[in-house]
């Protein structure tokens, strides 16, 4: 009696002699990458309309933005020349902007990451899920001027107030992105350790976490990169930073030292990019 190997249930058909896919390998392929026609082009018009309804609600105008060039560019020319007599007081404040984003930055990470344990699907209970994803939705509808008006209050002026912002705001943006890095992870070696009894503690430490590092990582910098952005506007409330300097300067009309304290925010913000730019080229 003779006997046949069992075809593979899994995989890709294997090439023919001449290197080229067999034609049912070739149809499943094209078939991933295929566009379902009829529903994408009842989509355009769909999207149009929504697109209309989107510019005529917001009254966006283009007359109007070309009638405006003119005073956009009477303004940009009164920031010429900037004025640096006040350069120690914009450095000082600087680097309170800075200090702040790095403290809020790691405390808001270090918090996110413990929530995104509570909201990833593939290590949360269903009881935990989904009131840890309610929470960081009400967390994330709050803009950080709001929280940062609420910790003013509750803390007195000060950076201490803008940073207690930055990281409650962080739970809501990042502590989402966080779970959803955790949940792409490839289920592979995870199934492999719950099938040599690995517990929950195991399977997190040393399956989710090291093929989730290189995205949470980079989502840290990204964090932080956007807390020193957003220091500068949480100061325009008292919350620390160089926001209220910026302000003032606005409100005297001093456009000289306005524009010193732009070209010196737009500096550090260029620094720090490019420093996040080499560490994720590291780790990617």
């Amino acid at each position: 009696m003779t006997t046949t190997d069992p075809k593979p249930a899994t995989g890709p058909a294997p090439a023919g002699p001449s290197g080229q896919l067999d034609h049912a390998e070739r149809l499943r392929l094209e078939r991933a990458f295929s566009v379902p026609r009829a529903r994408f082009l009842a989509g355009i018009p769909l999207a149009l309309i929504v697109l209309v309804w989107s510019f005529r609600g917001a009254e966006f105008n283009f007359a109007k933005l070309g009638e405006g060039t003119v005073n956009m560019g009477e303004f940009l020319s009164r920031l010429f020349p900037p004025d640096f007599s006040k350069s120690g007081t914009i450095v000082a404040l600087l680097v309170e902007t800075l200090q702040m984003a790095i403290v809020g930055t790691v405390l808001g990470a270090v918090l996110s990451l413990l929530v995104a344990f509570t909201a990833a699907s593939n290590i949360a209970p269903r009881w935990l899920y989904y009131p840890a994803r309610w929470i960081m939705n009400v967390i994330r509808s709050v803009p950080d001027l709001v929280f940062a008006l609420m910790f003013v209050s509750a803390v007195g002026l000060g950076p201490f107030a803008g940073i207690l912002a930055m990281t409650l705001g962080s739970l809501g943006s990042i502590g989402k992105i966080f779970a959803e890095a955790m949940e792409s992870v490839d289920r592979g070696p995870i199934v492999a350790m719950q099938a040599v009894g690995a517990s929950k503690r195991q399977v997190i430490q040393y399956g989710i976490l090291p093929q989730a590092a290189p995205l949470l990582v980079s989502y840290s910098l990204l964090l932080f990169e956007g807390n020193v952005r957003g220091a500068t506007i949480l100061g325009l409330v008292g919350a620390g930073g160089i926001g209220l300097e910026l302000t003032t300067a606005m409100r005297m009309y001093d456009y000289g030292h306005l524009s010193a304290i732009i070209i010196c925010i737009i500096v550090l913000v260029t620094v720090i990019d490019q420093g996040s730019a080499l560490i994720r080229k590291k780790i990617t």
